[in-house]
């Protein structure tokens, strides 16, 4: 890791983002980061880690950096998942402030600048803004509006789009360089929620994690219900781990999906012995639940688009249940993580 930023570096903030197979999404991303609008006297580097690509994302990110703006480097990310390609970033960023950049996100112009004035204002450990989520086809769409759900959110603050104030943690994130120097950089054993186990490190050092709406970006959720199932059996298979390696107590959003999938098997296994009540009753609880978060969305929301954010739901629910349940399988069993949840997919 570098040393203490140097009188040259103390305006220069550095944007790292990971990345691998981003051939449609790279540039978008580029040029989004390229318009950015900095406070007088603030300059930027980009820092962009690729995850040994075989898309034709490398090519473009080398055109990029050679001939179309000097700020760009990329560098190579052998280990292919999120947190390695982060730490090869800081490794090498020079600024005094890191920002770290999503590439199925656009952000607004003063993005950046919004993160060095809640850092300057609030002194936190590390900012960000909430969790926006749209978009375009049906599909999208649909995730977008479960996603914002507090029925599938749990309430956490990070879904509130007007909540300013301090938060457990918070989405990307923009640190002052002193933080990564006093708390370490991300943990490498984790494909997904490696952001919550830093952030949880900060808060365990007397850190302060701070979000702010004026911190303006938007989420493109994936666009197929089999991908929305697979990303969230991963954020439930992962976050045992982060409890275990940290004694945390398990929130209650973390537990409820774990909890549902266990009384679905249940229930399915004594409708086999001929007792149908016990399904019959969890189905129409859920039914319910399902009713009330419809309901809080209803605005705009068609027959069809209701029927796809219904599925979302369900996948949302029963894969971070079982993807959960894995989890703490294998921690409850002292084995190391499984191969088949270390591939981290779009």
């Amino acid at each position: 890791m570098n040393g203490p930023a140097q009188p040259d570096q103390a305006q220069l903030i550095s944007v790292i983002a990971p990345c691998r197979n981003e051939h449609a999404h790279i540039l978008a991303f580029c040029a989004s980061v390229a318009r950015q609008q900095l406070p007088a006297g603030w300059h930027m580097e980009v820092l962009i880690a690729d995850g040994s690509s075989d898309d034709g994302t490398r090519e473009l990110l080398e055109r990029w950096c050679a001939d179309h703006d000097t700020r760009f480097r990329w560098l190579d990310n052998p280990g292919r998942i999120v947190s390695t390609g982060l730490n090869l970033c800081i490794a090498a960023a020079r600024g005094a402030v890191i920002a770290r950049l999503d590439v199925h996100s656009e952000y607004a112009t003063d993005y950046l600048a919004q993160c060095i004035a809640a850092l300057a204002e609030t002194g936190a450990d590390n900012v960000g803004g909430p969790w926006r989520a749209q978009g375009a086809s049906p599909m999208q769409r649909a995730v977008a509006a479960a996603f914002q759900s507090r029925w599938v959110a749990g309430g956490a603050r990070s879904r509130d789009l007007e909540y300013e104030g301090e938060v457990d943690t918070v989405y990307l994130g923009c640190w002052p360089r002193a933080t990564f120097e006093r708390v370490g950089s991300f943990d490498e054993q984790l494909v997904r929620n490696q952001d919550d186990e830093h952030n949880l490190r900060i808060r365990r050092a007397g850190g302060r994690i701070w979000q702010s709406p004026r911190i303006r970006s938007t989420y493109q959720p994936r666009g197929r219900l089999a991908q929305v199932l697979r990303q969230y059996q991963q954020y439930g298979y992962w976050k045992p781990f982060v409890i275990a390696k940290h004694g945390q107590p398990a929130a209650l959003r973390h537990l409820v999906p774990a909890a549902f999938v266990l009384a679905l098997a249940g229930s399915a296994l004594l409708l086999l012995g001929g007792m149908w009540w016990p399904l019959a009753l969890l189905l129409a609880a859920y039914g319910a639940l399902m009713l009330l978060a419809l309901a809080d969305m209803r605005a705009g929301l068609t027959p069809g688009m209701a029927a796809r954010v219904v599925a979302v739901i369900a996948a949302y629910h029963l894969g971070y249940g079982w993807g959960s349940l894995r989890g703490w399988w294998d921690v409850w069993r002292g084995r190391a993580p499984a191969r088949s949840f270390g591939a981290l997919t779009r």
